[in-house]
C-alpha cells in the first residue's frame, strides 16, 4: 500500500511539474488579406506575438528560439536543364516537383541548423533544405543527378523572390513579445497561405501555432483572372472581339481621306 501511494504521489508531482513548465504561443498578423491590383509592386506583412505562460508556469532557463514560415498554395513545378542539340541550346532533361509550396518564406531567431536536429526540421519543414520536394513518377533523371535539379529548383525560386530564408530577422520587443516582417514580392501567387509559428528551446519543440493569410486579386484584375481561369472560352472570345474592335478603331482614326 505504501509503495502504491508513493508511486501515485510521484505521478502527481511529475504531472504538475510538466504543467508548470508549459509555454504557449499567441500570434497575429498585421493583415490577414493582401489585395493585388494593377499597381501592386509587392508589400510586406508583420507577424507579431507573445510567449504566454500561466501563473503557475516556471520560466525555463536559457533563451527561446522562434521559427515562422509562410507557405503558399501547393503547385506542381517543372525544372528544366538546357543542353546543346545540333549547336543550339534547347531544353533537355526535366524534373517535376509535385505539391511543393508556390511561396515559402522563413524568419527565425537563428540559422536553421541551430534550431533543432534534422528530424525535427524535416517533420515541420523548417528551412529550404528541409522541404519535402517530391518528384513525379515519370522522372527520367538519373538518381545521381536529382540533387542537382533540387538545388537548381531552390536557386531559381530564390532568384524570383518566391523562396527565402531570413535568420536573425525576428525581433524580441520584450522578454516574451516578438515581431518580424515578411516581404511579399510583386509576382506572389494568389490563394490561401499558411503562417506557421514554432517555439523551440534546446532543439525541442515547445509550441506551434497556425493561421491563414489570403492573397487575392481585386477589381478589374480579379474579373480578368476569374474569366481566364473559370470561363476560358468566354475570355478567349472577348479577347478576340476586343482585338478586332481595336484594329477597326485604329483604322478609322488613321484612315486617309
Amino acid at each position: 500500500m505504501i509503495s502504491r501511494v508513493a508511486l501515485l504521489l510521484a505521478m502527481v508531482v511529475c504531472l504538475f511539474g510538466t504543467q508548470t513548465r508549459a509555454e504557449d504561443l499567441v500570434t497575429a498578423l498585421s493583415s490577414d488579406e493582401v489585395s493585388i491590383q494593377s499597381n501592386f509592386t509587392g508589400t510586406e506583412i508583420v507577424i507579431f506575438g507573445q510567449i504566454s505562460r500561466d501563473l503557475n508556469t516556471i520560466a525555463r532557463p536559457g533563451v527561446y528560439d522562434l521559427a515562422i514560415t509562410v507557405e503558399g498554395p501547393s503547385q506542381d513545378i517543372t525544372t528544366r536543364r538546357k543542353g546543346r542539340f545540333l549547336g543550339v541550346w534547347v531544353n533537355r532533361e526535366y524534373e517535376t516537383f509535385q505539391g511543393v509550396p508556390s511561396f515559402y518564406a522563413l524568419a527565425s531567431t537563428r540559422s536553421v541548423g541551430e534550431l533543432g536536429d534534422r528530424d525535427l526540421l524535416d517533420e515541420y519543414a523548417i528551412g529550404l533544405h528541409h522541404l519535402n520536394l517530391a518528384v513525379s513518377g515519370h522522372s527520367g533523371v538519373p538518381l545521381s543527378e536529382r540533387d542537382d535539379f533540387r538545388n537548381a529548383f531552390l536557386r531559381l525560386r530564390q532568384q524570383q523572390g518566391l523562396y527565402s530564408e531570413r535568420p536573425q530577422s525576428i525581433e524580441f520587443l520584450t522578454e516574451t513579445m516578438f515581431r518580424t516582417k515578411v516581404p511579399l514580392p510583386a509576382n506572389i501567387p494568389v490563394g490561401q497561405y499558411k503562417v506557421k509559428s514554432y517555439l523551440l528551446q534546446d532543439g525541442g519543440l515547445l509550441s506551434a501555432k497556425e493561421s491563414e493569410l489570403t492573397v487575392a486579386k481585386s477589381g478589374f484584375e480579379q474579373v480578368t483572372y476569374n474569366l481566364a481561369n473559370n470561363y476560358s472560352l468566354i475570355y478567349g472570345l472577348l479577347a478576340v472581339t476586343l482585338a478586332i474592335f481595336t484594329g477597326w478603331l485604329a483604322g478609322v482614326i488613321f484612315r486617309k481621306d
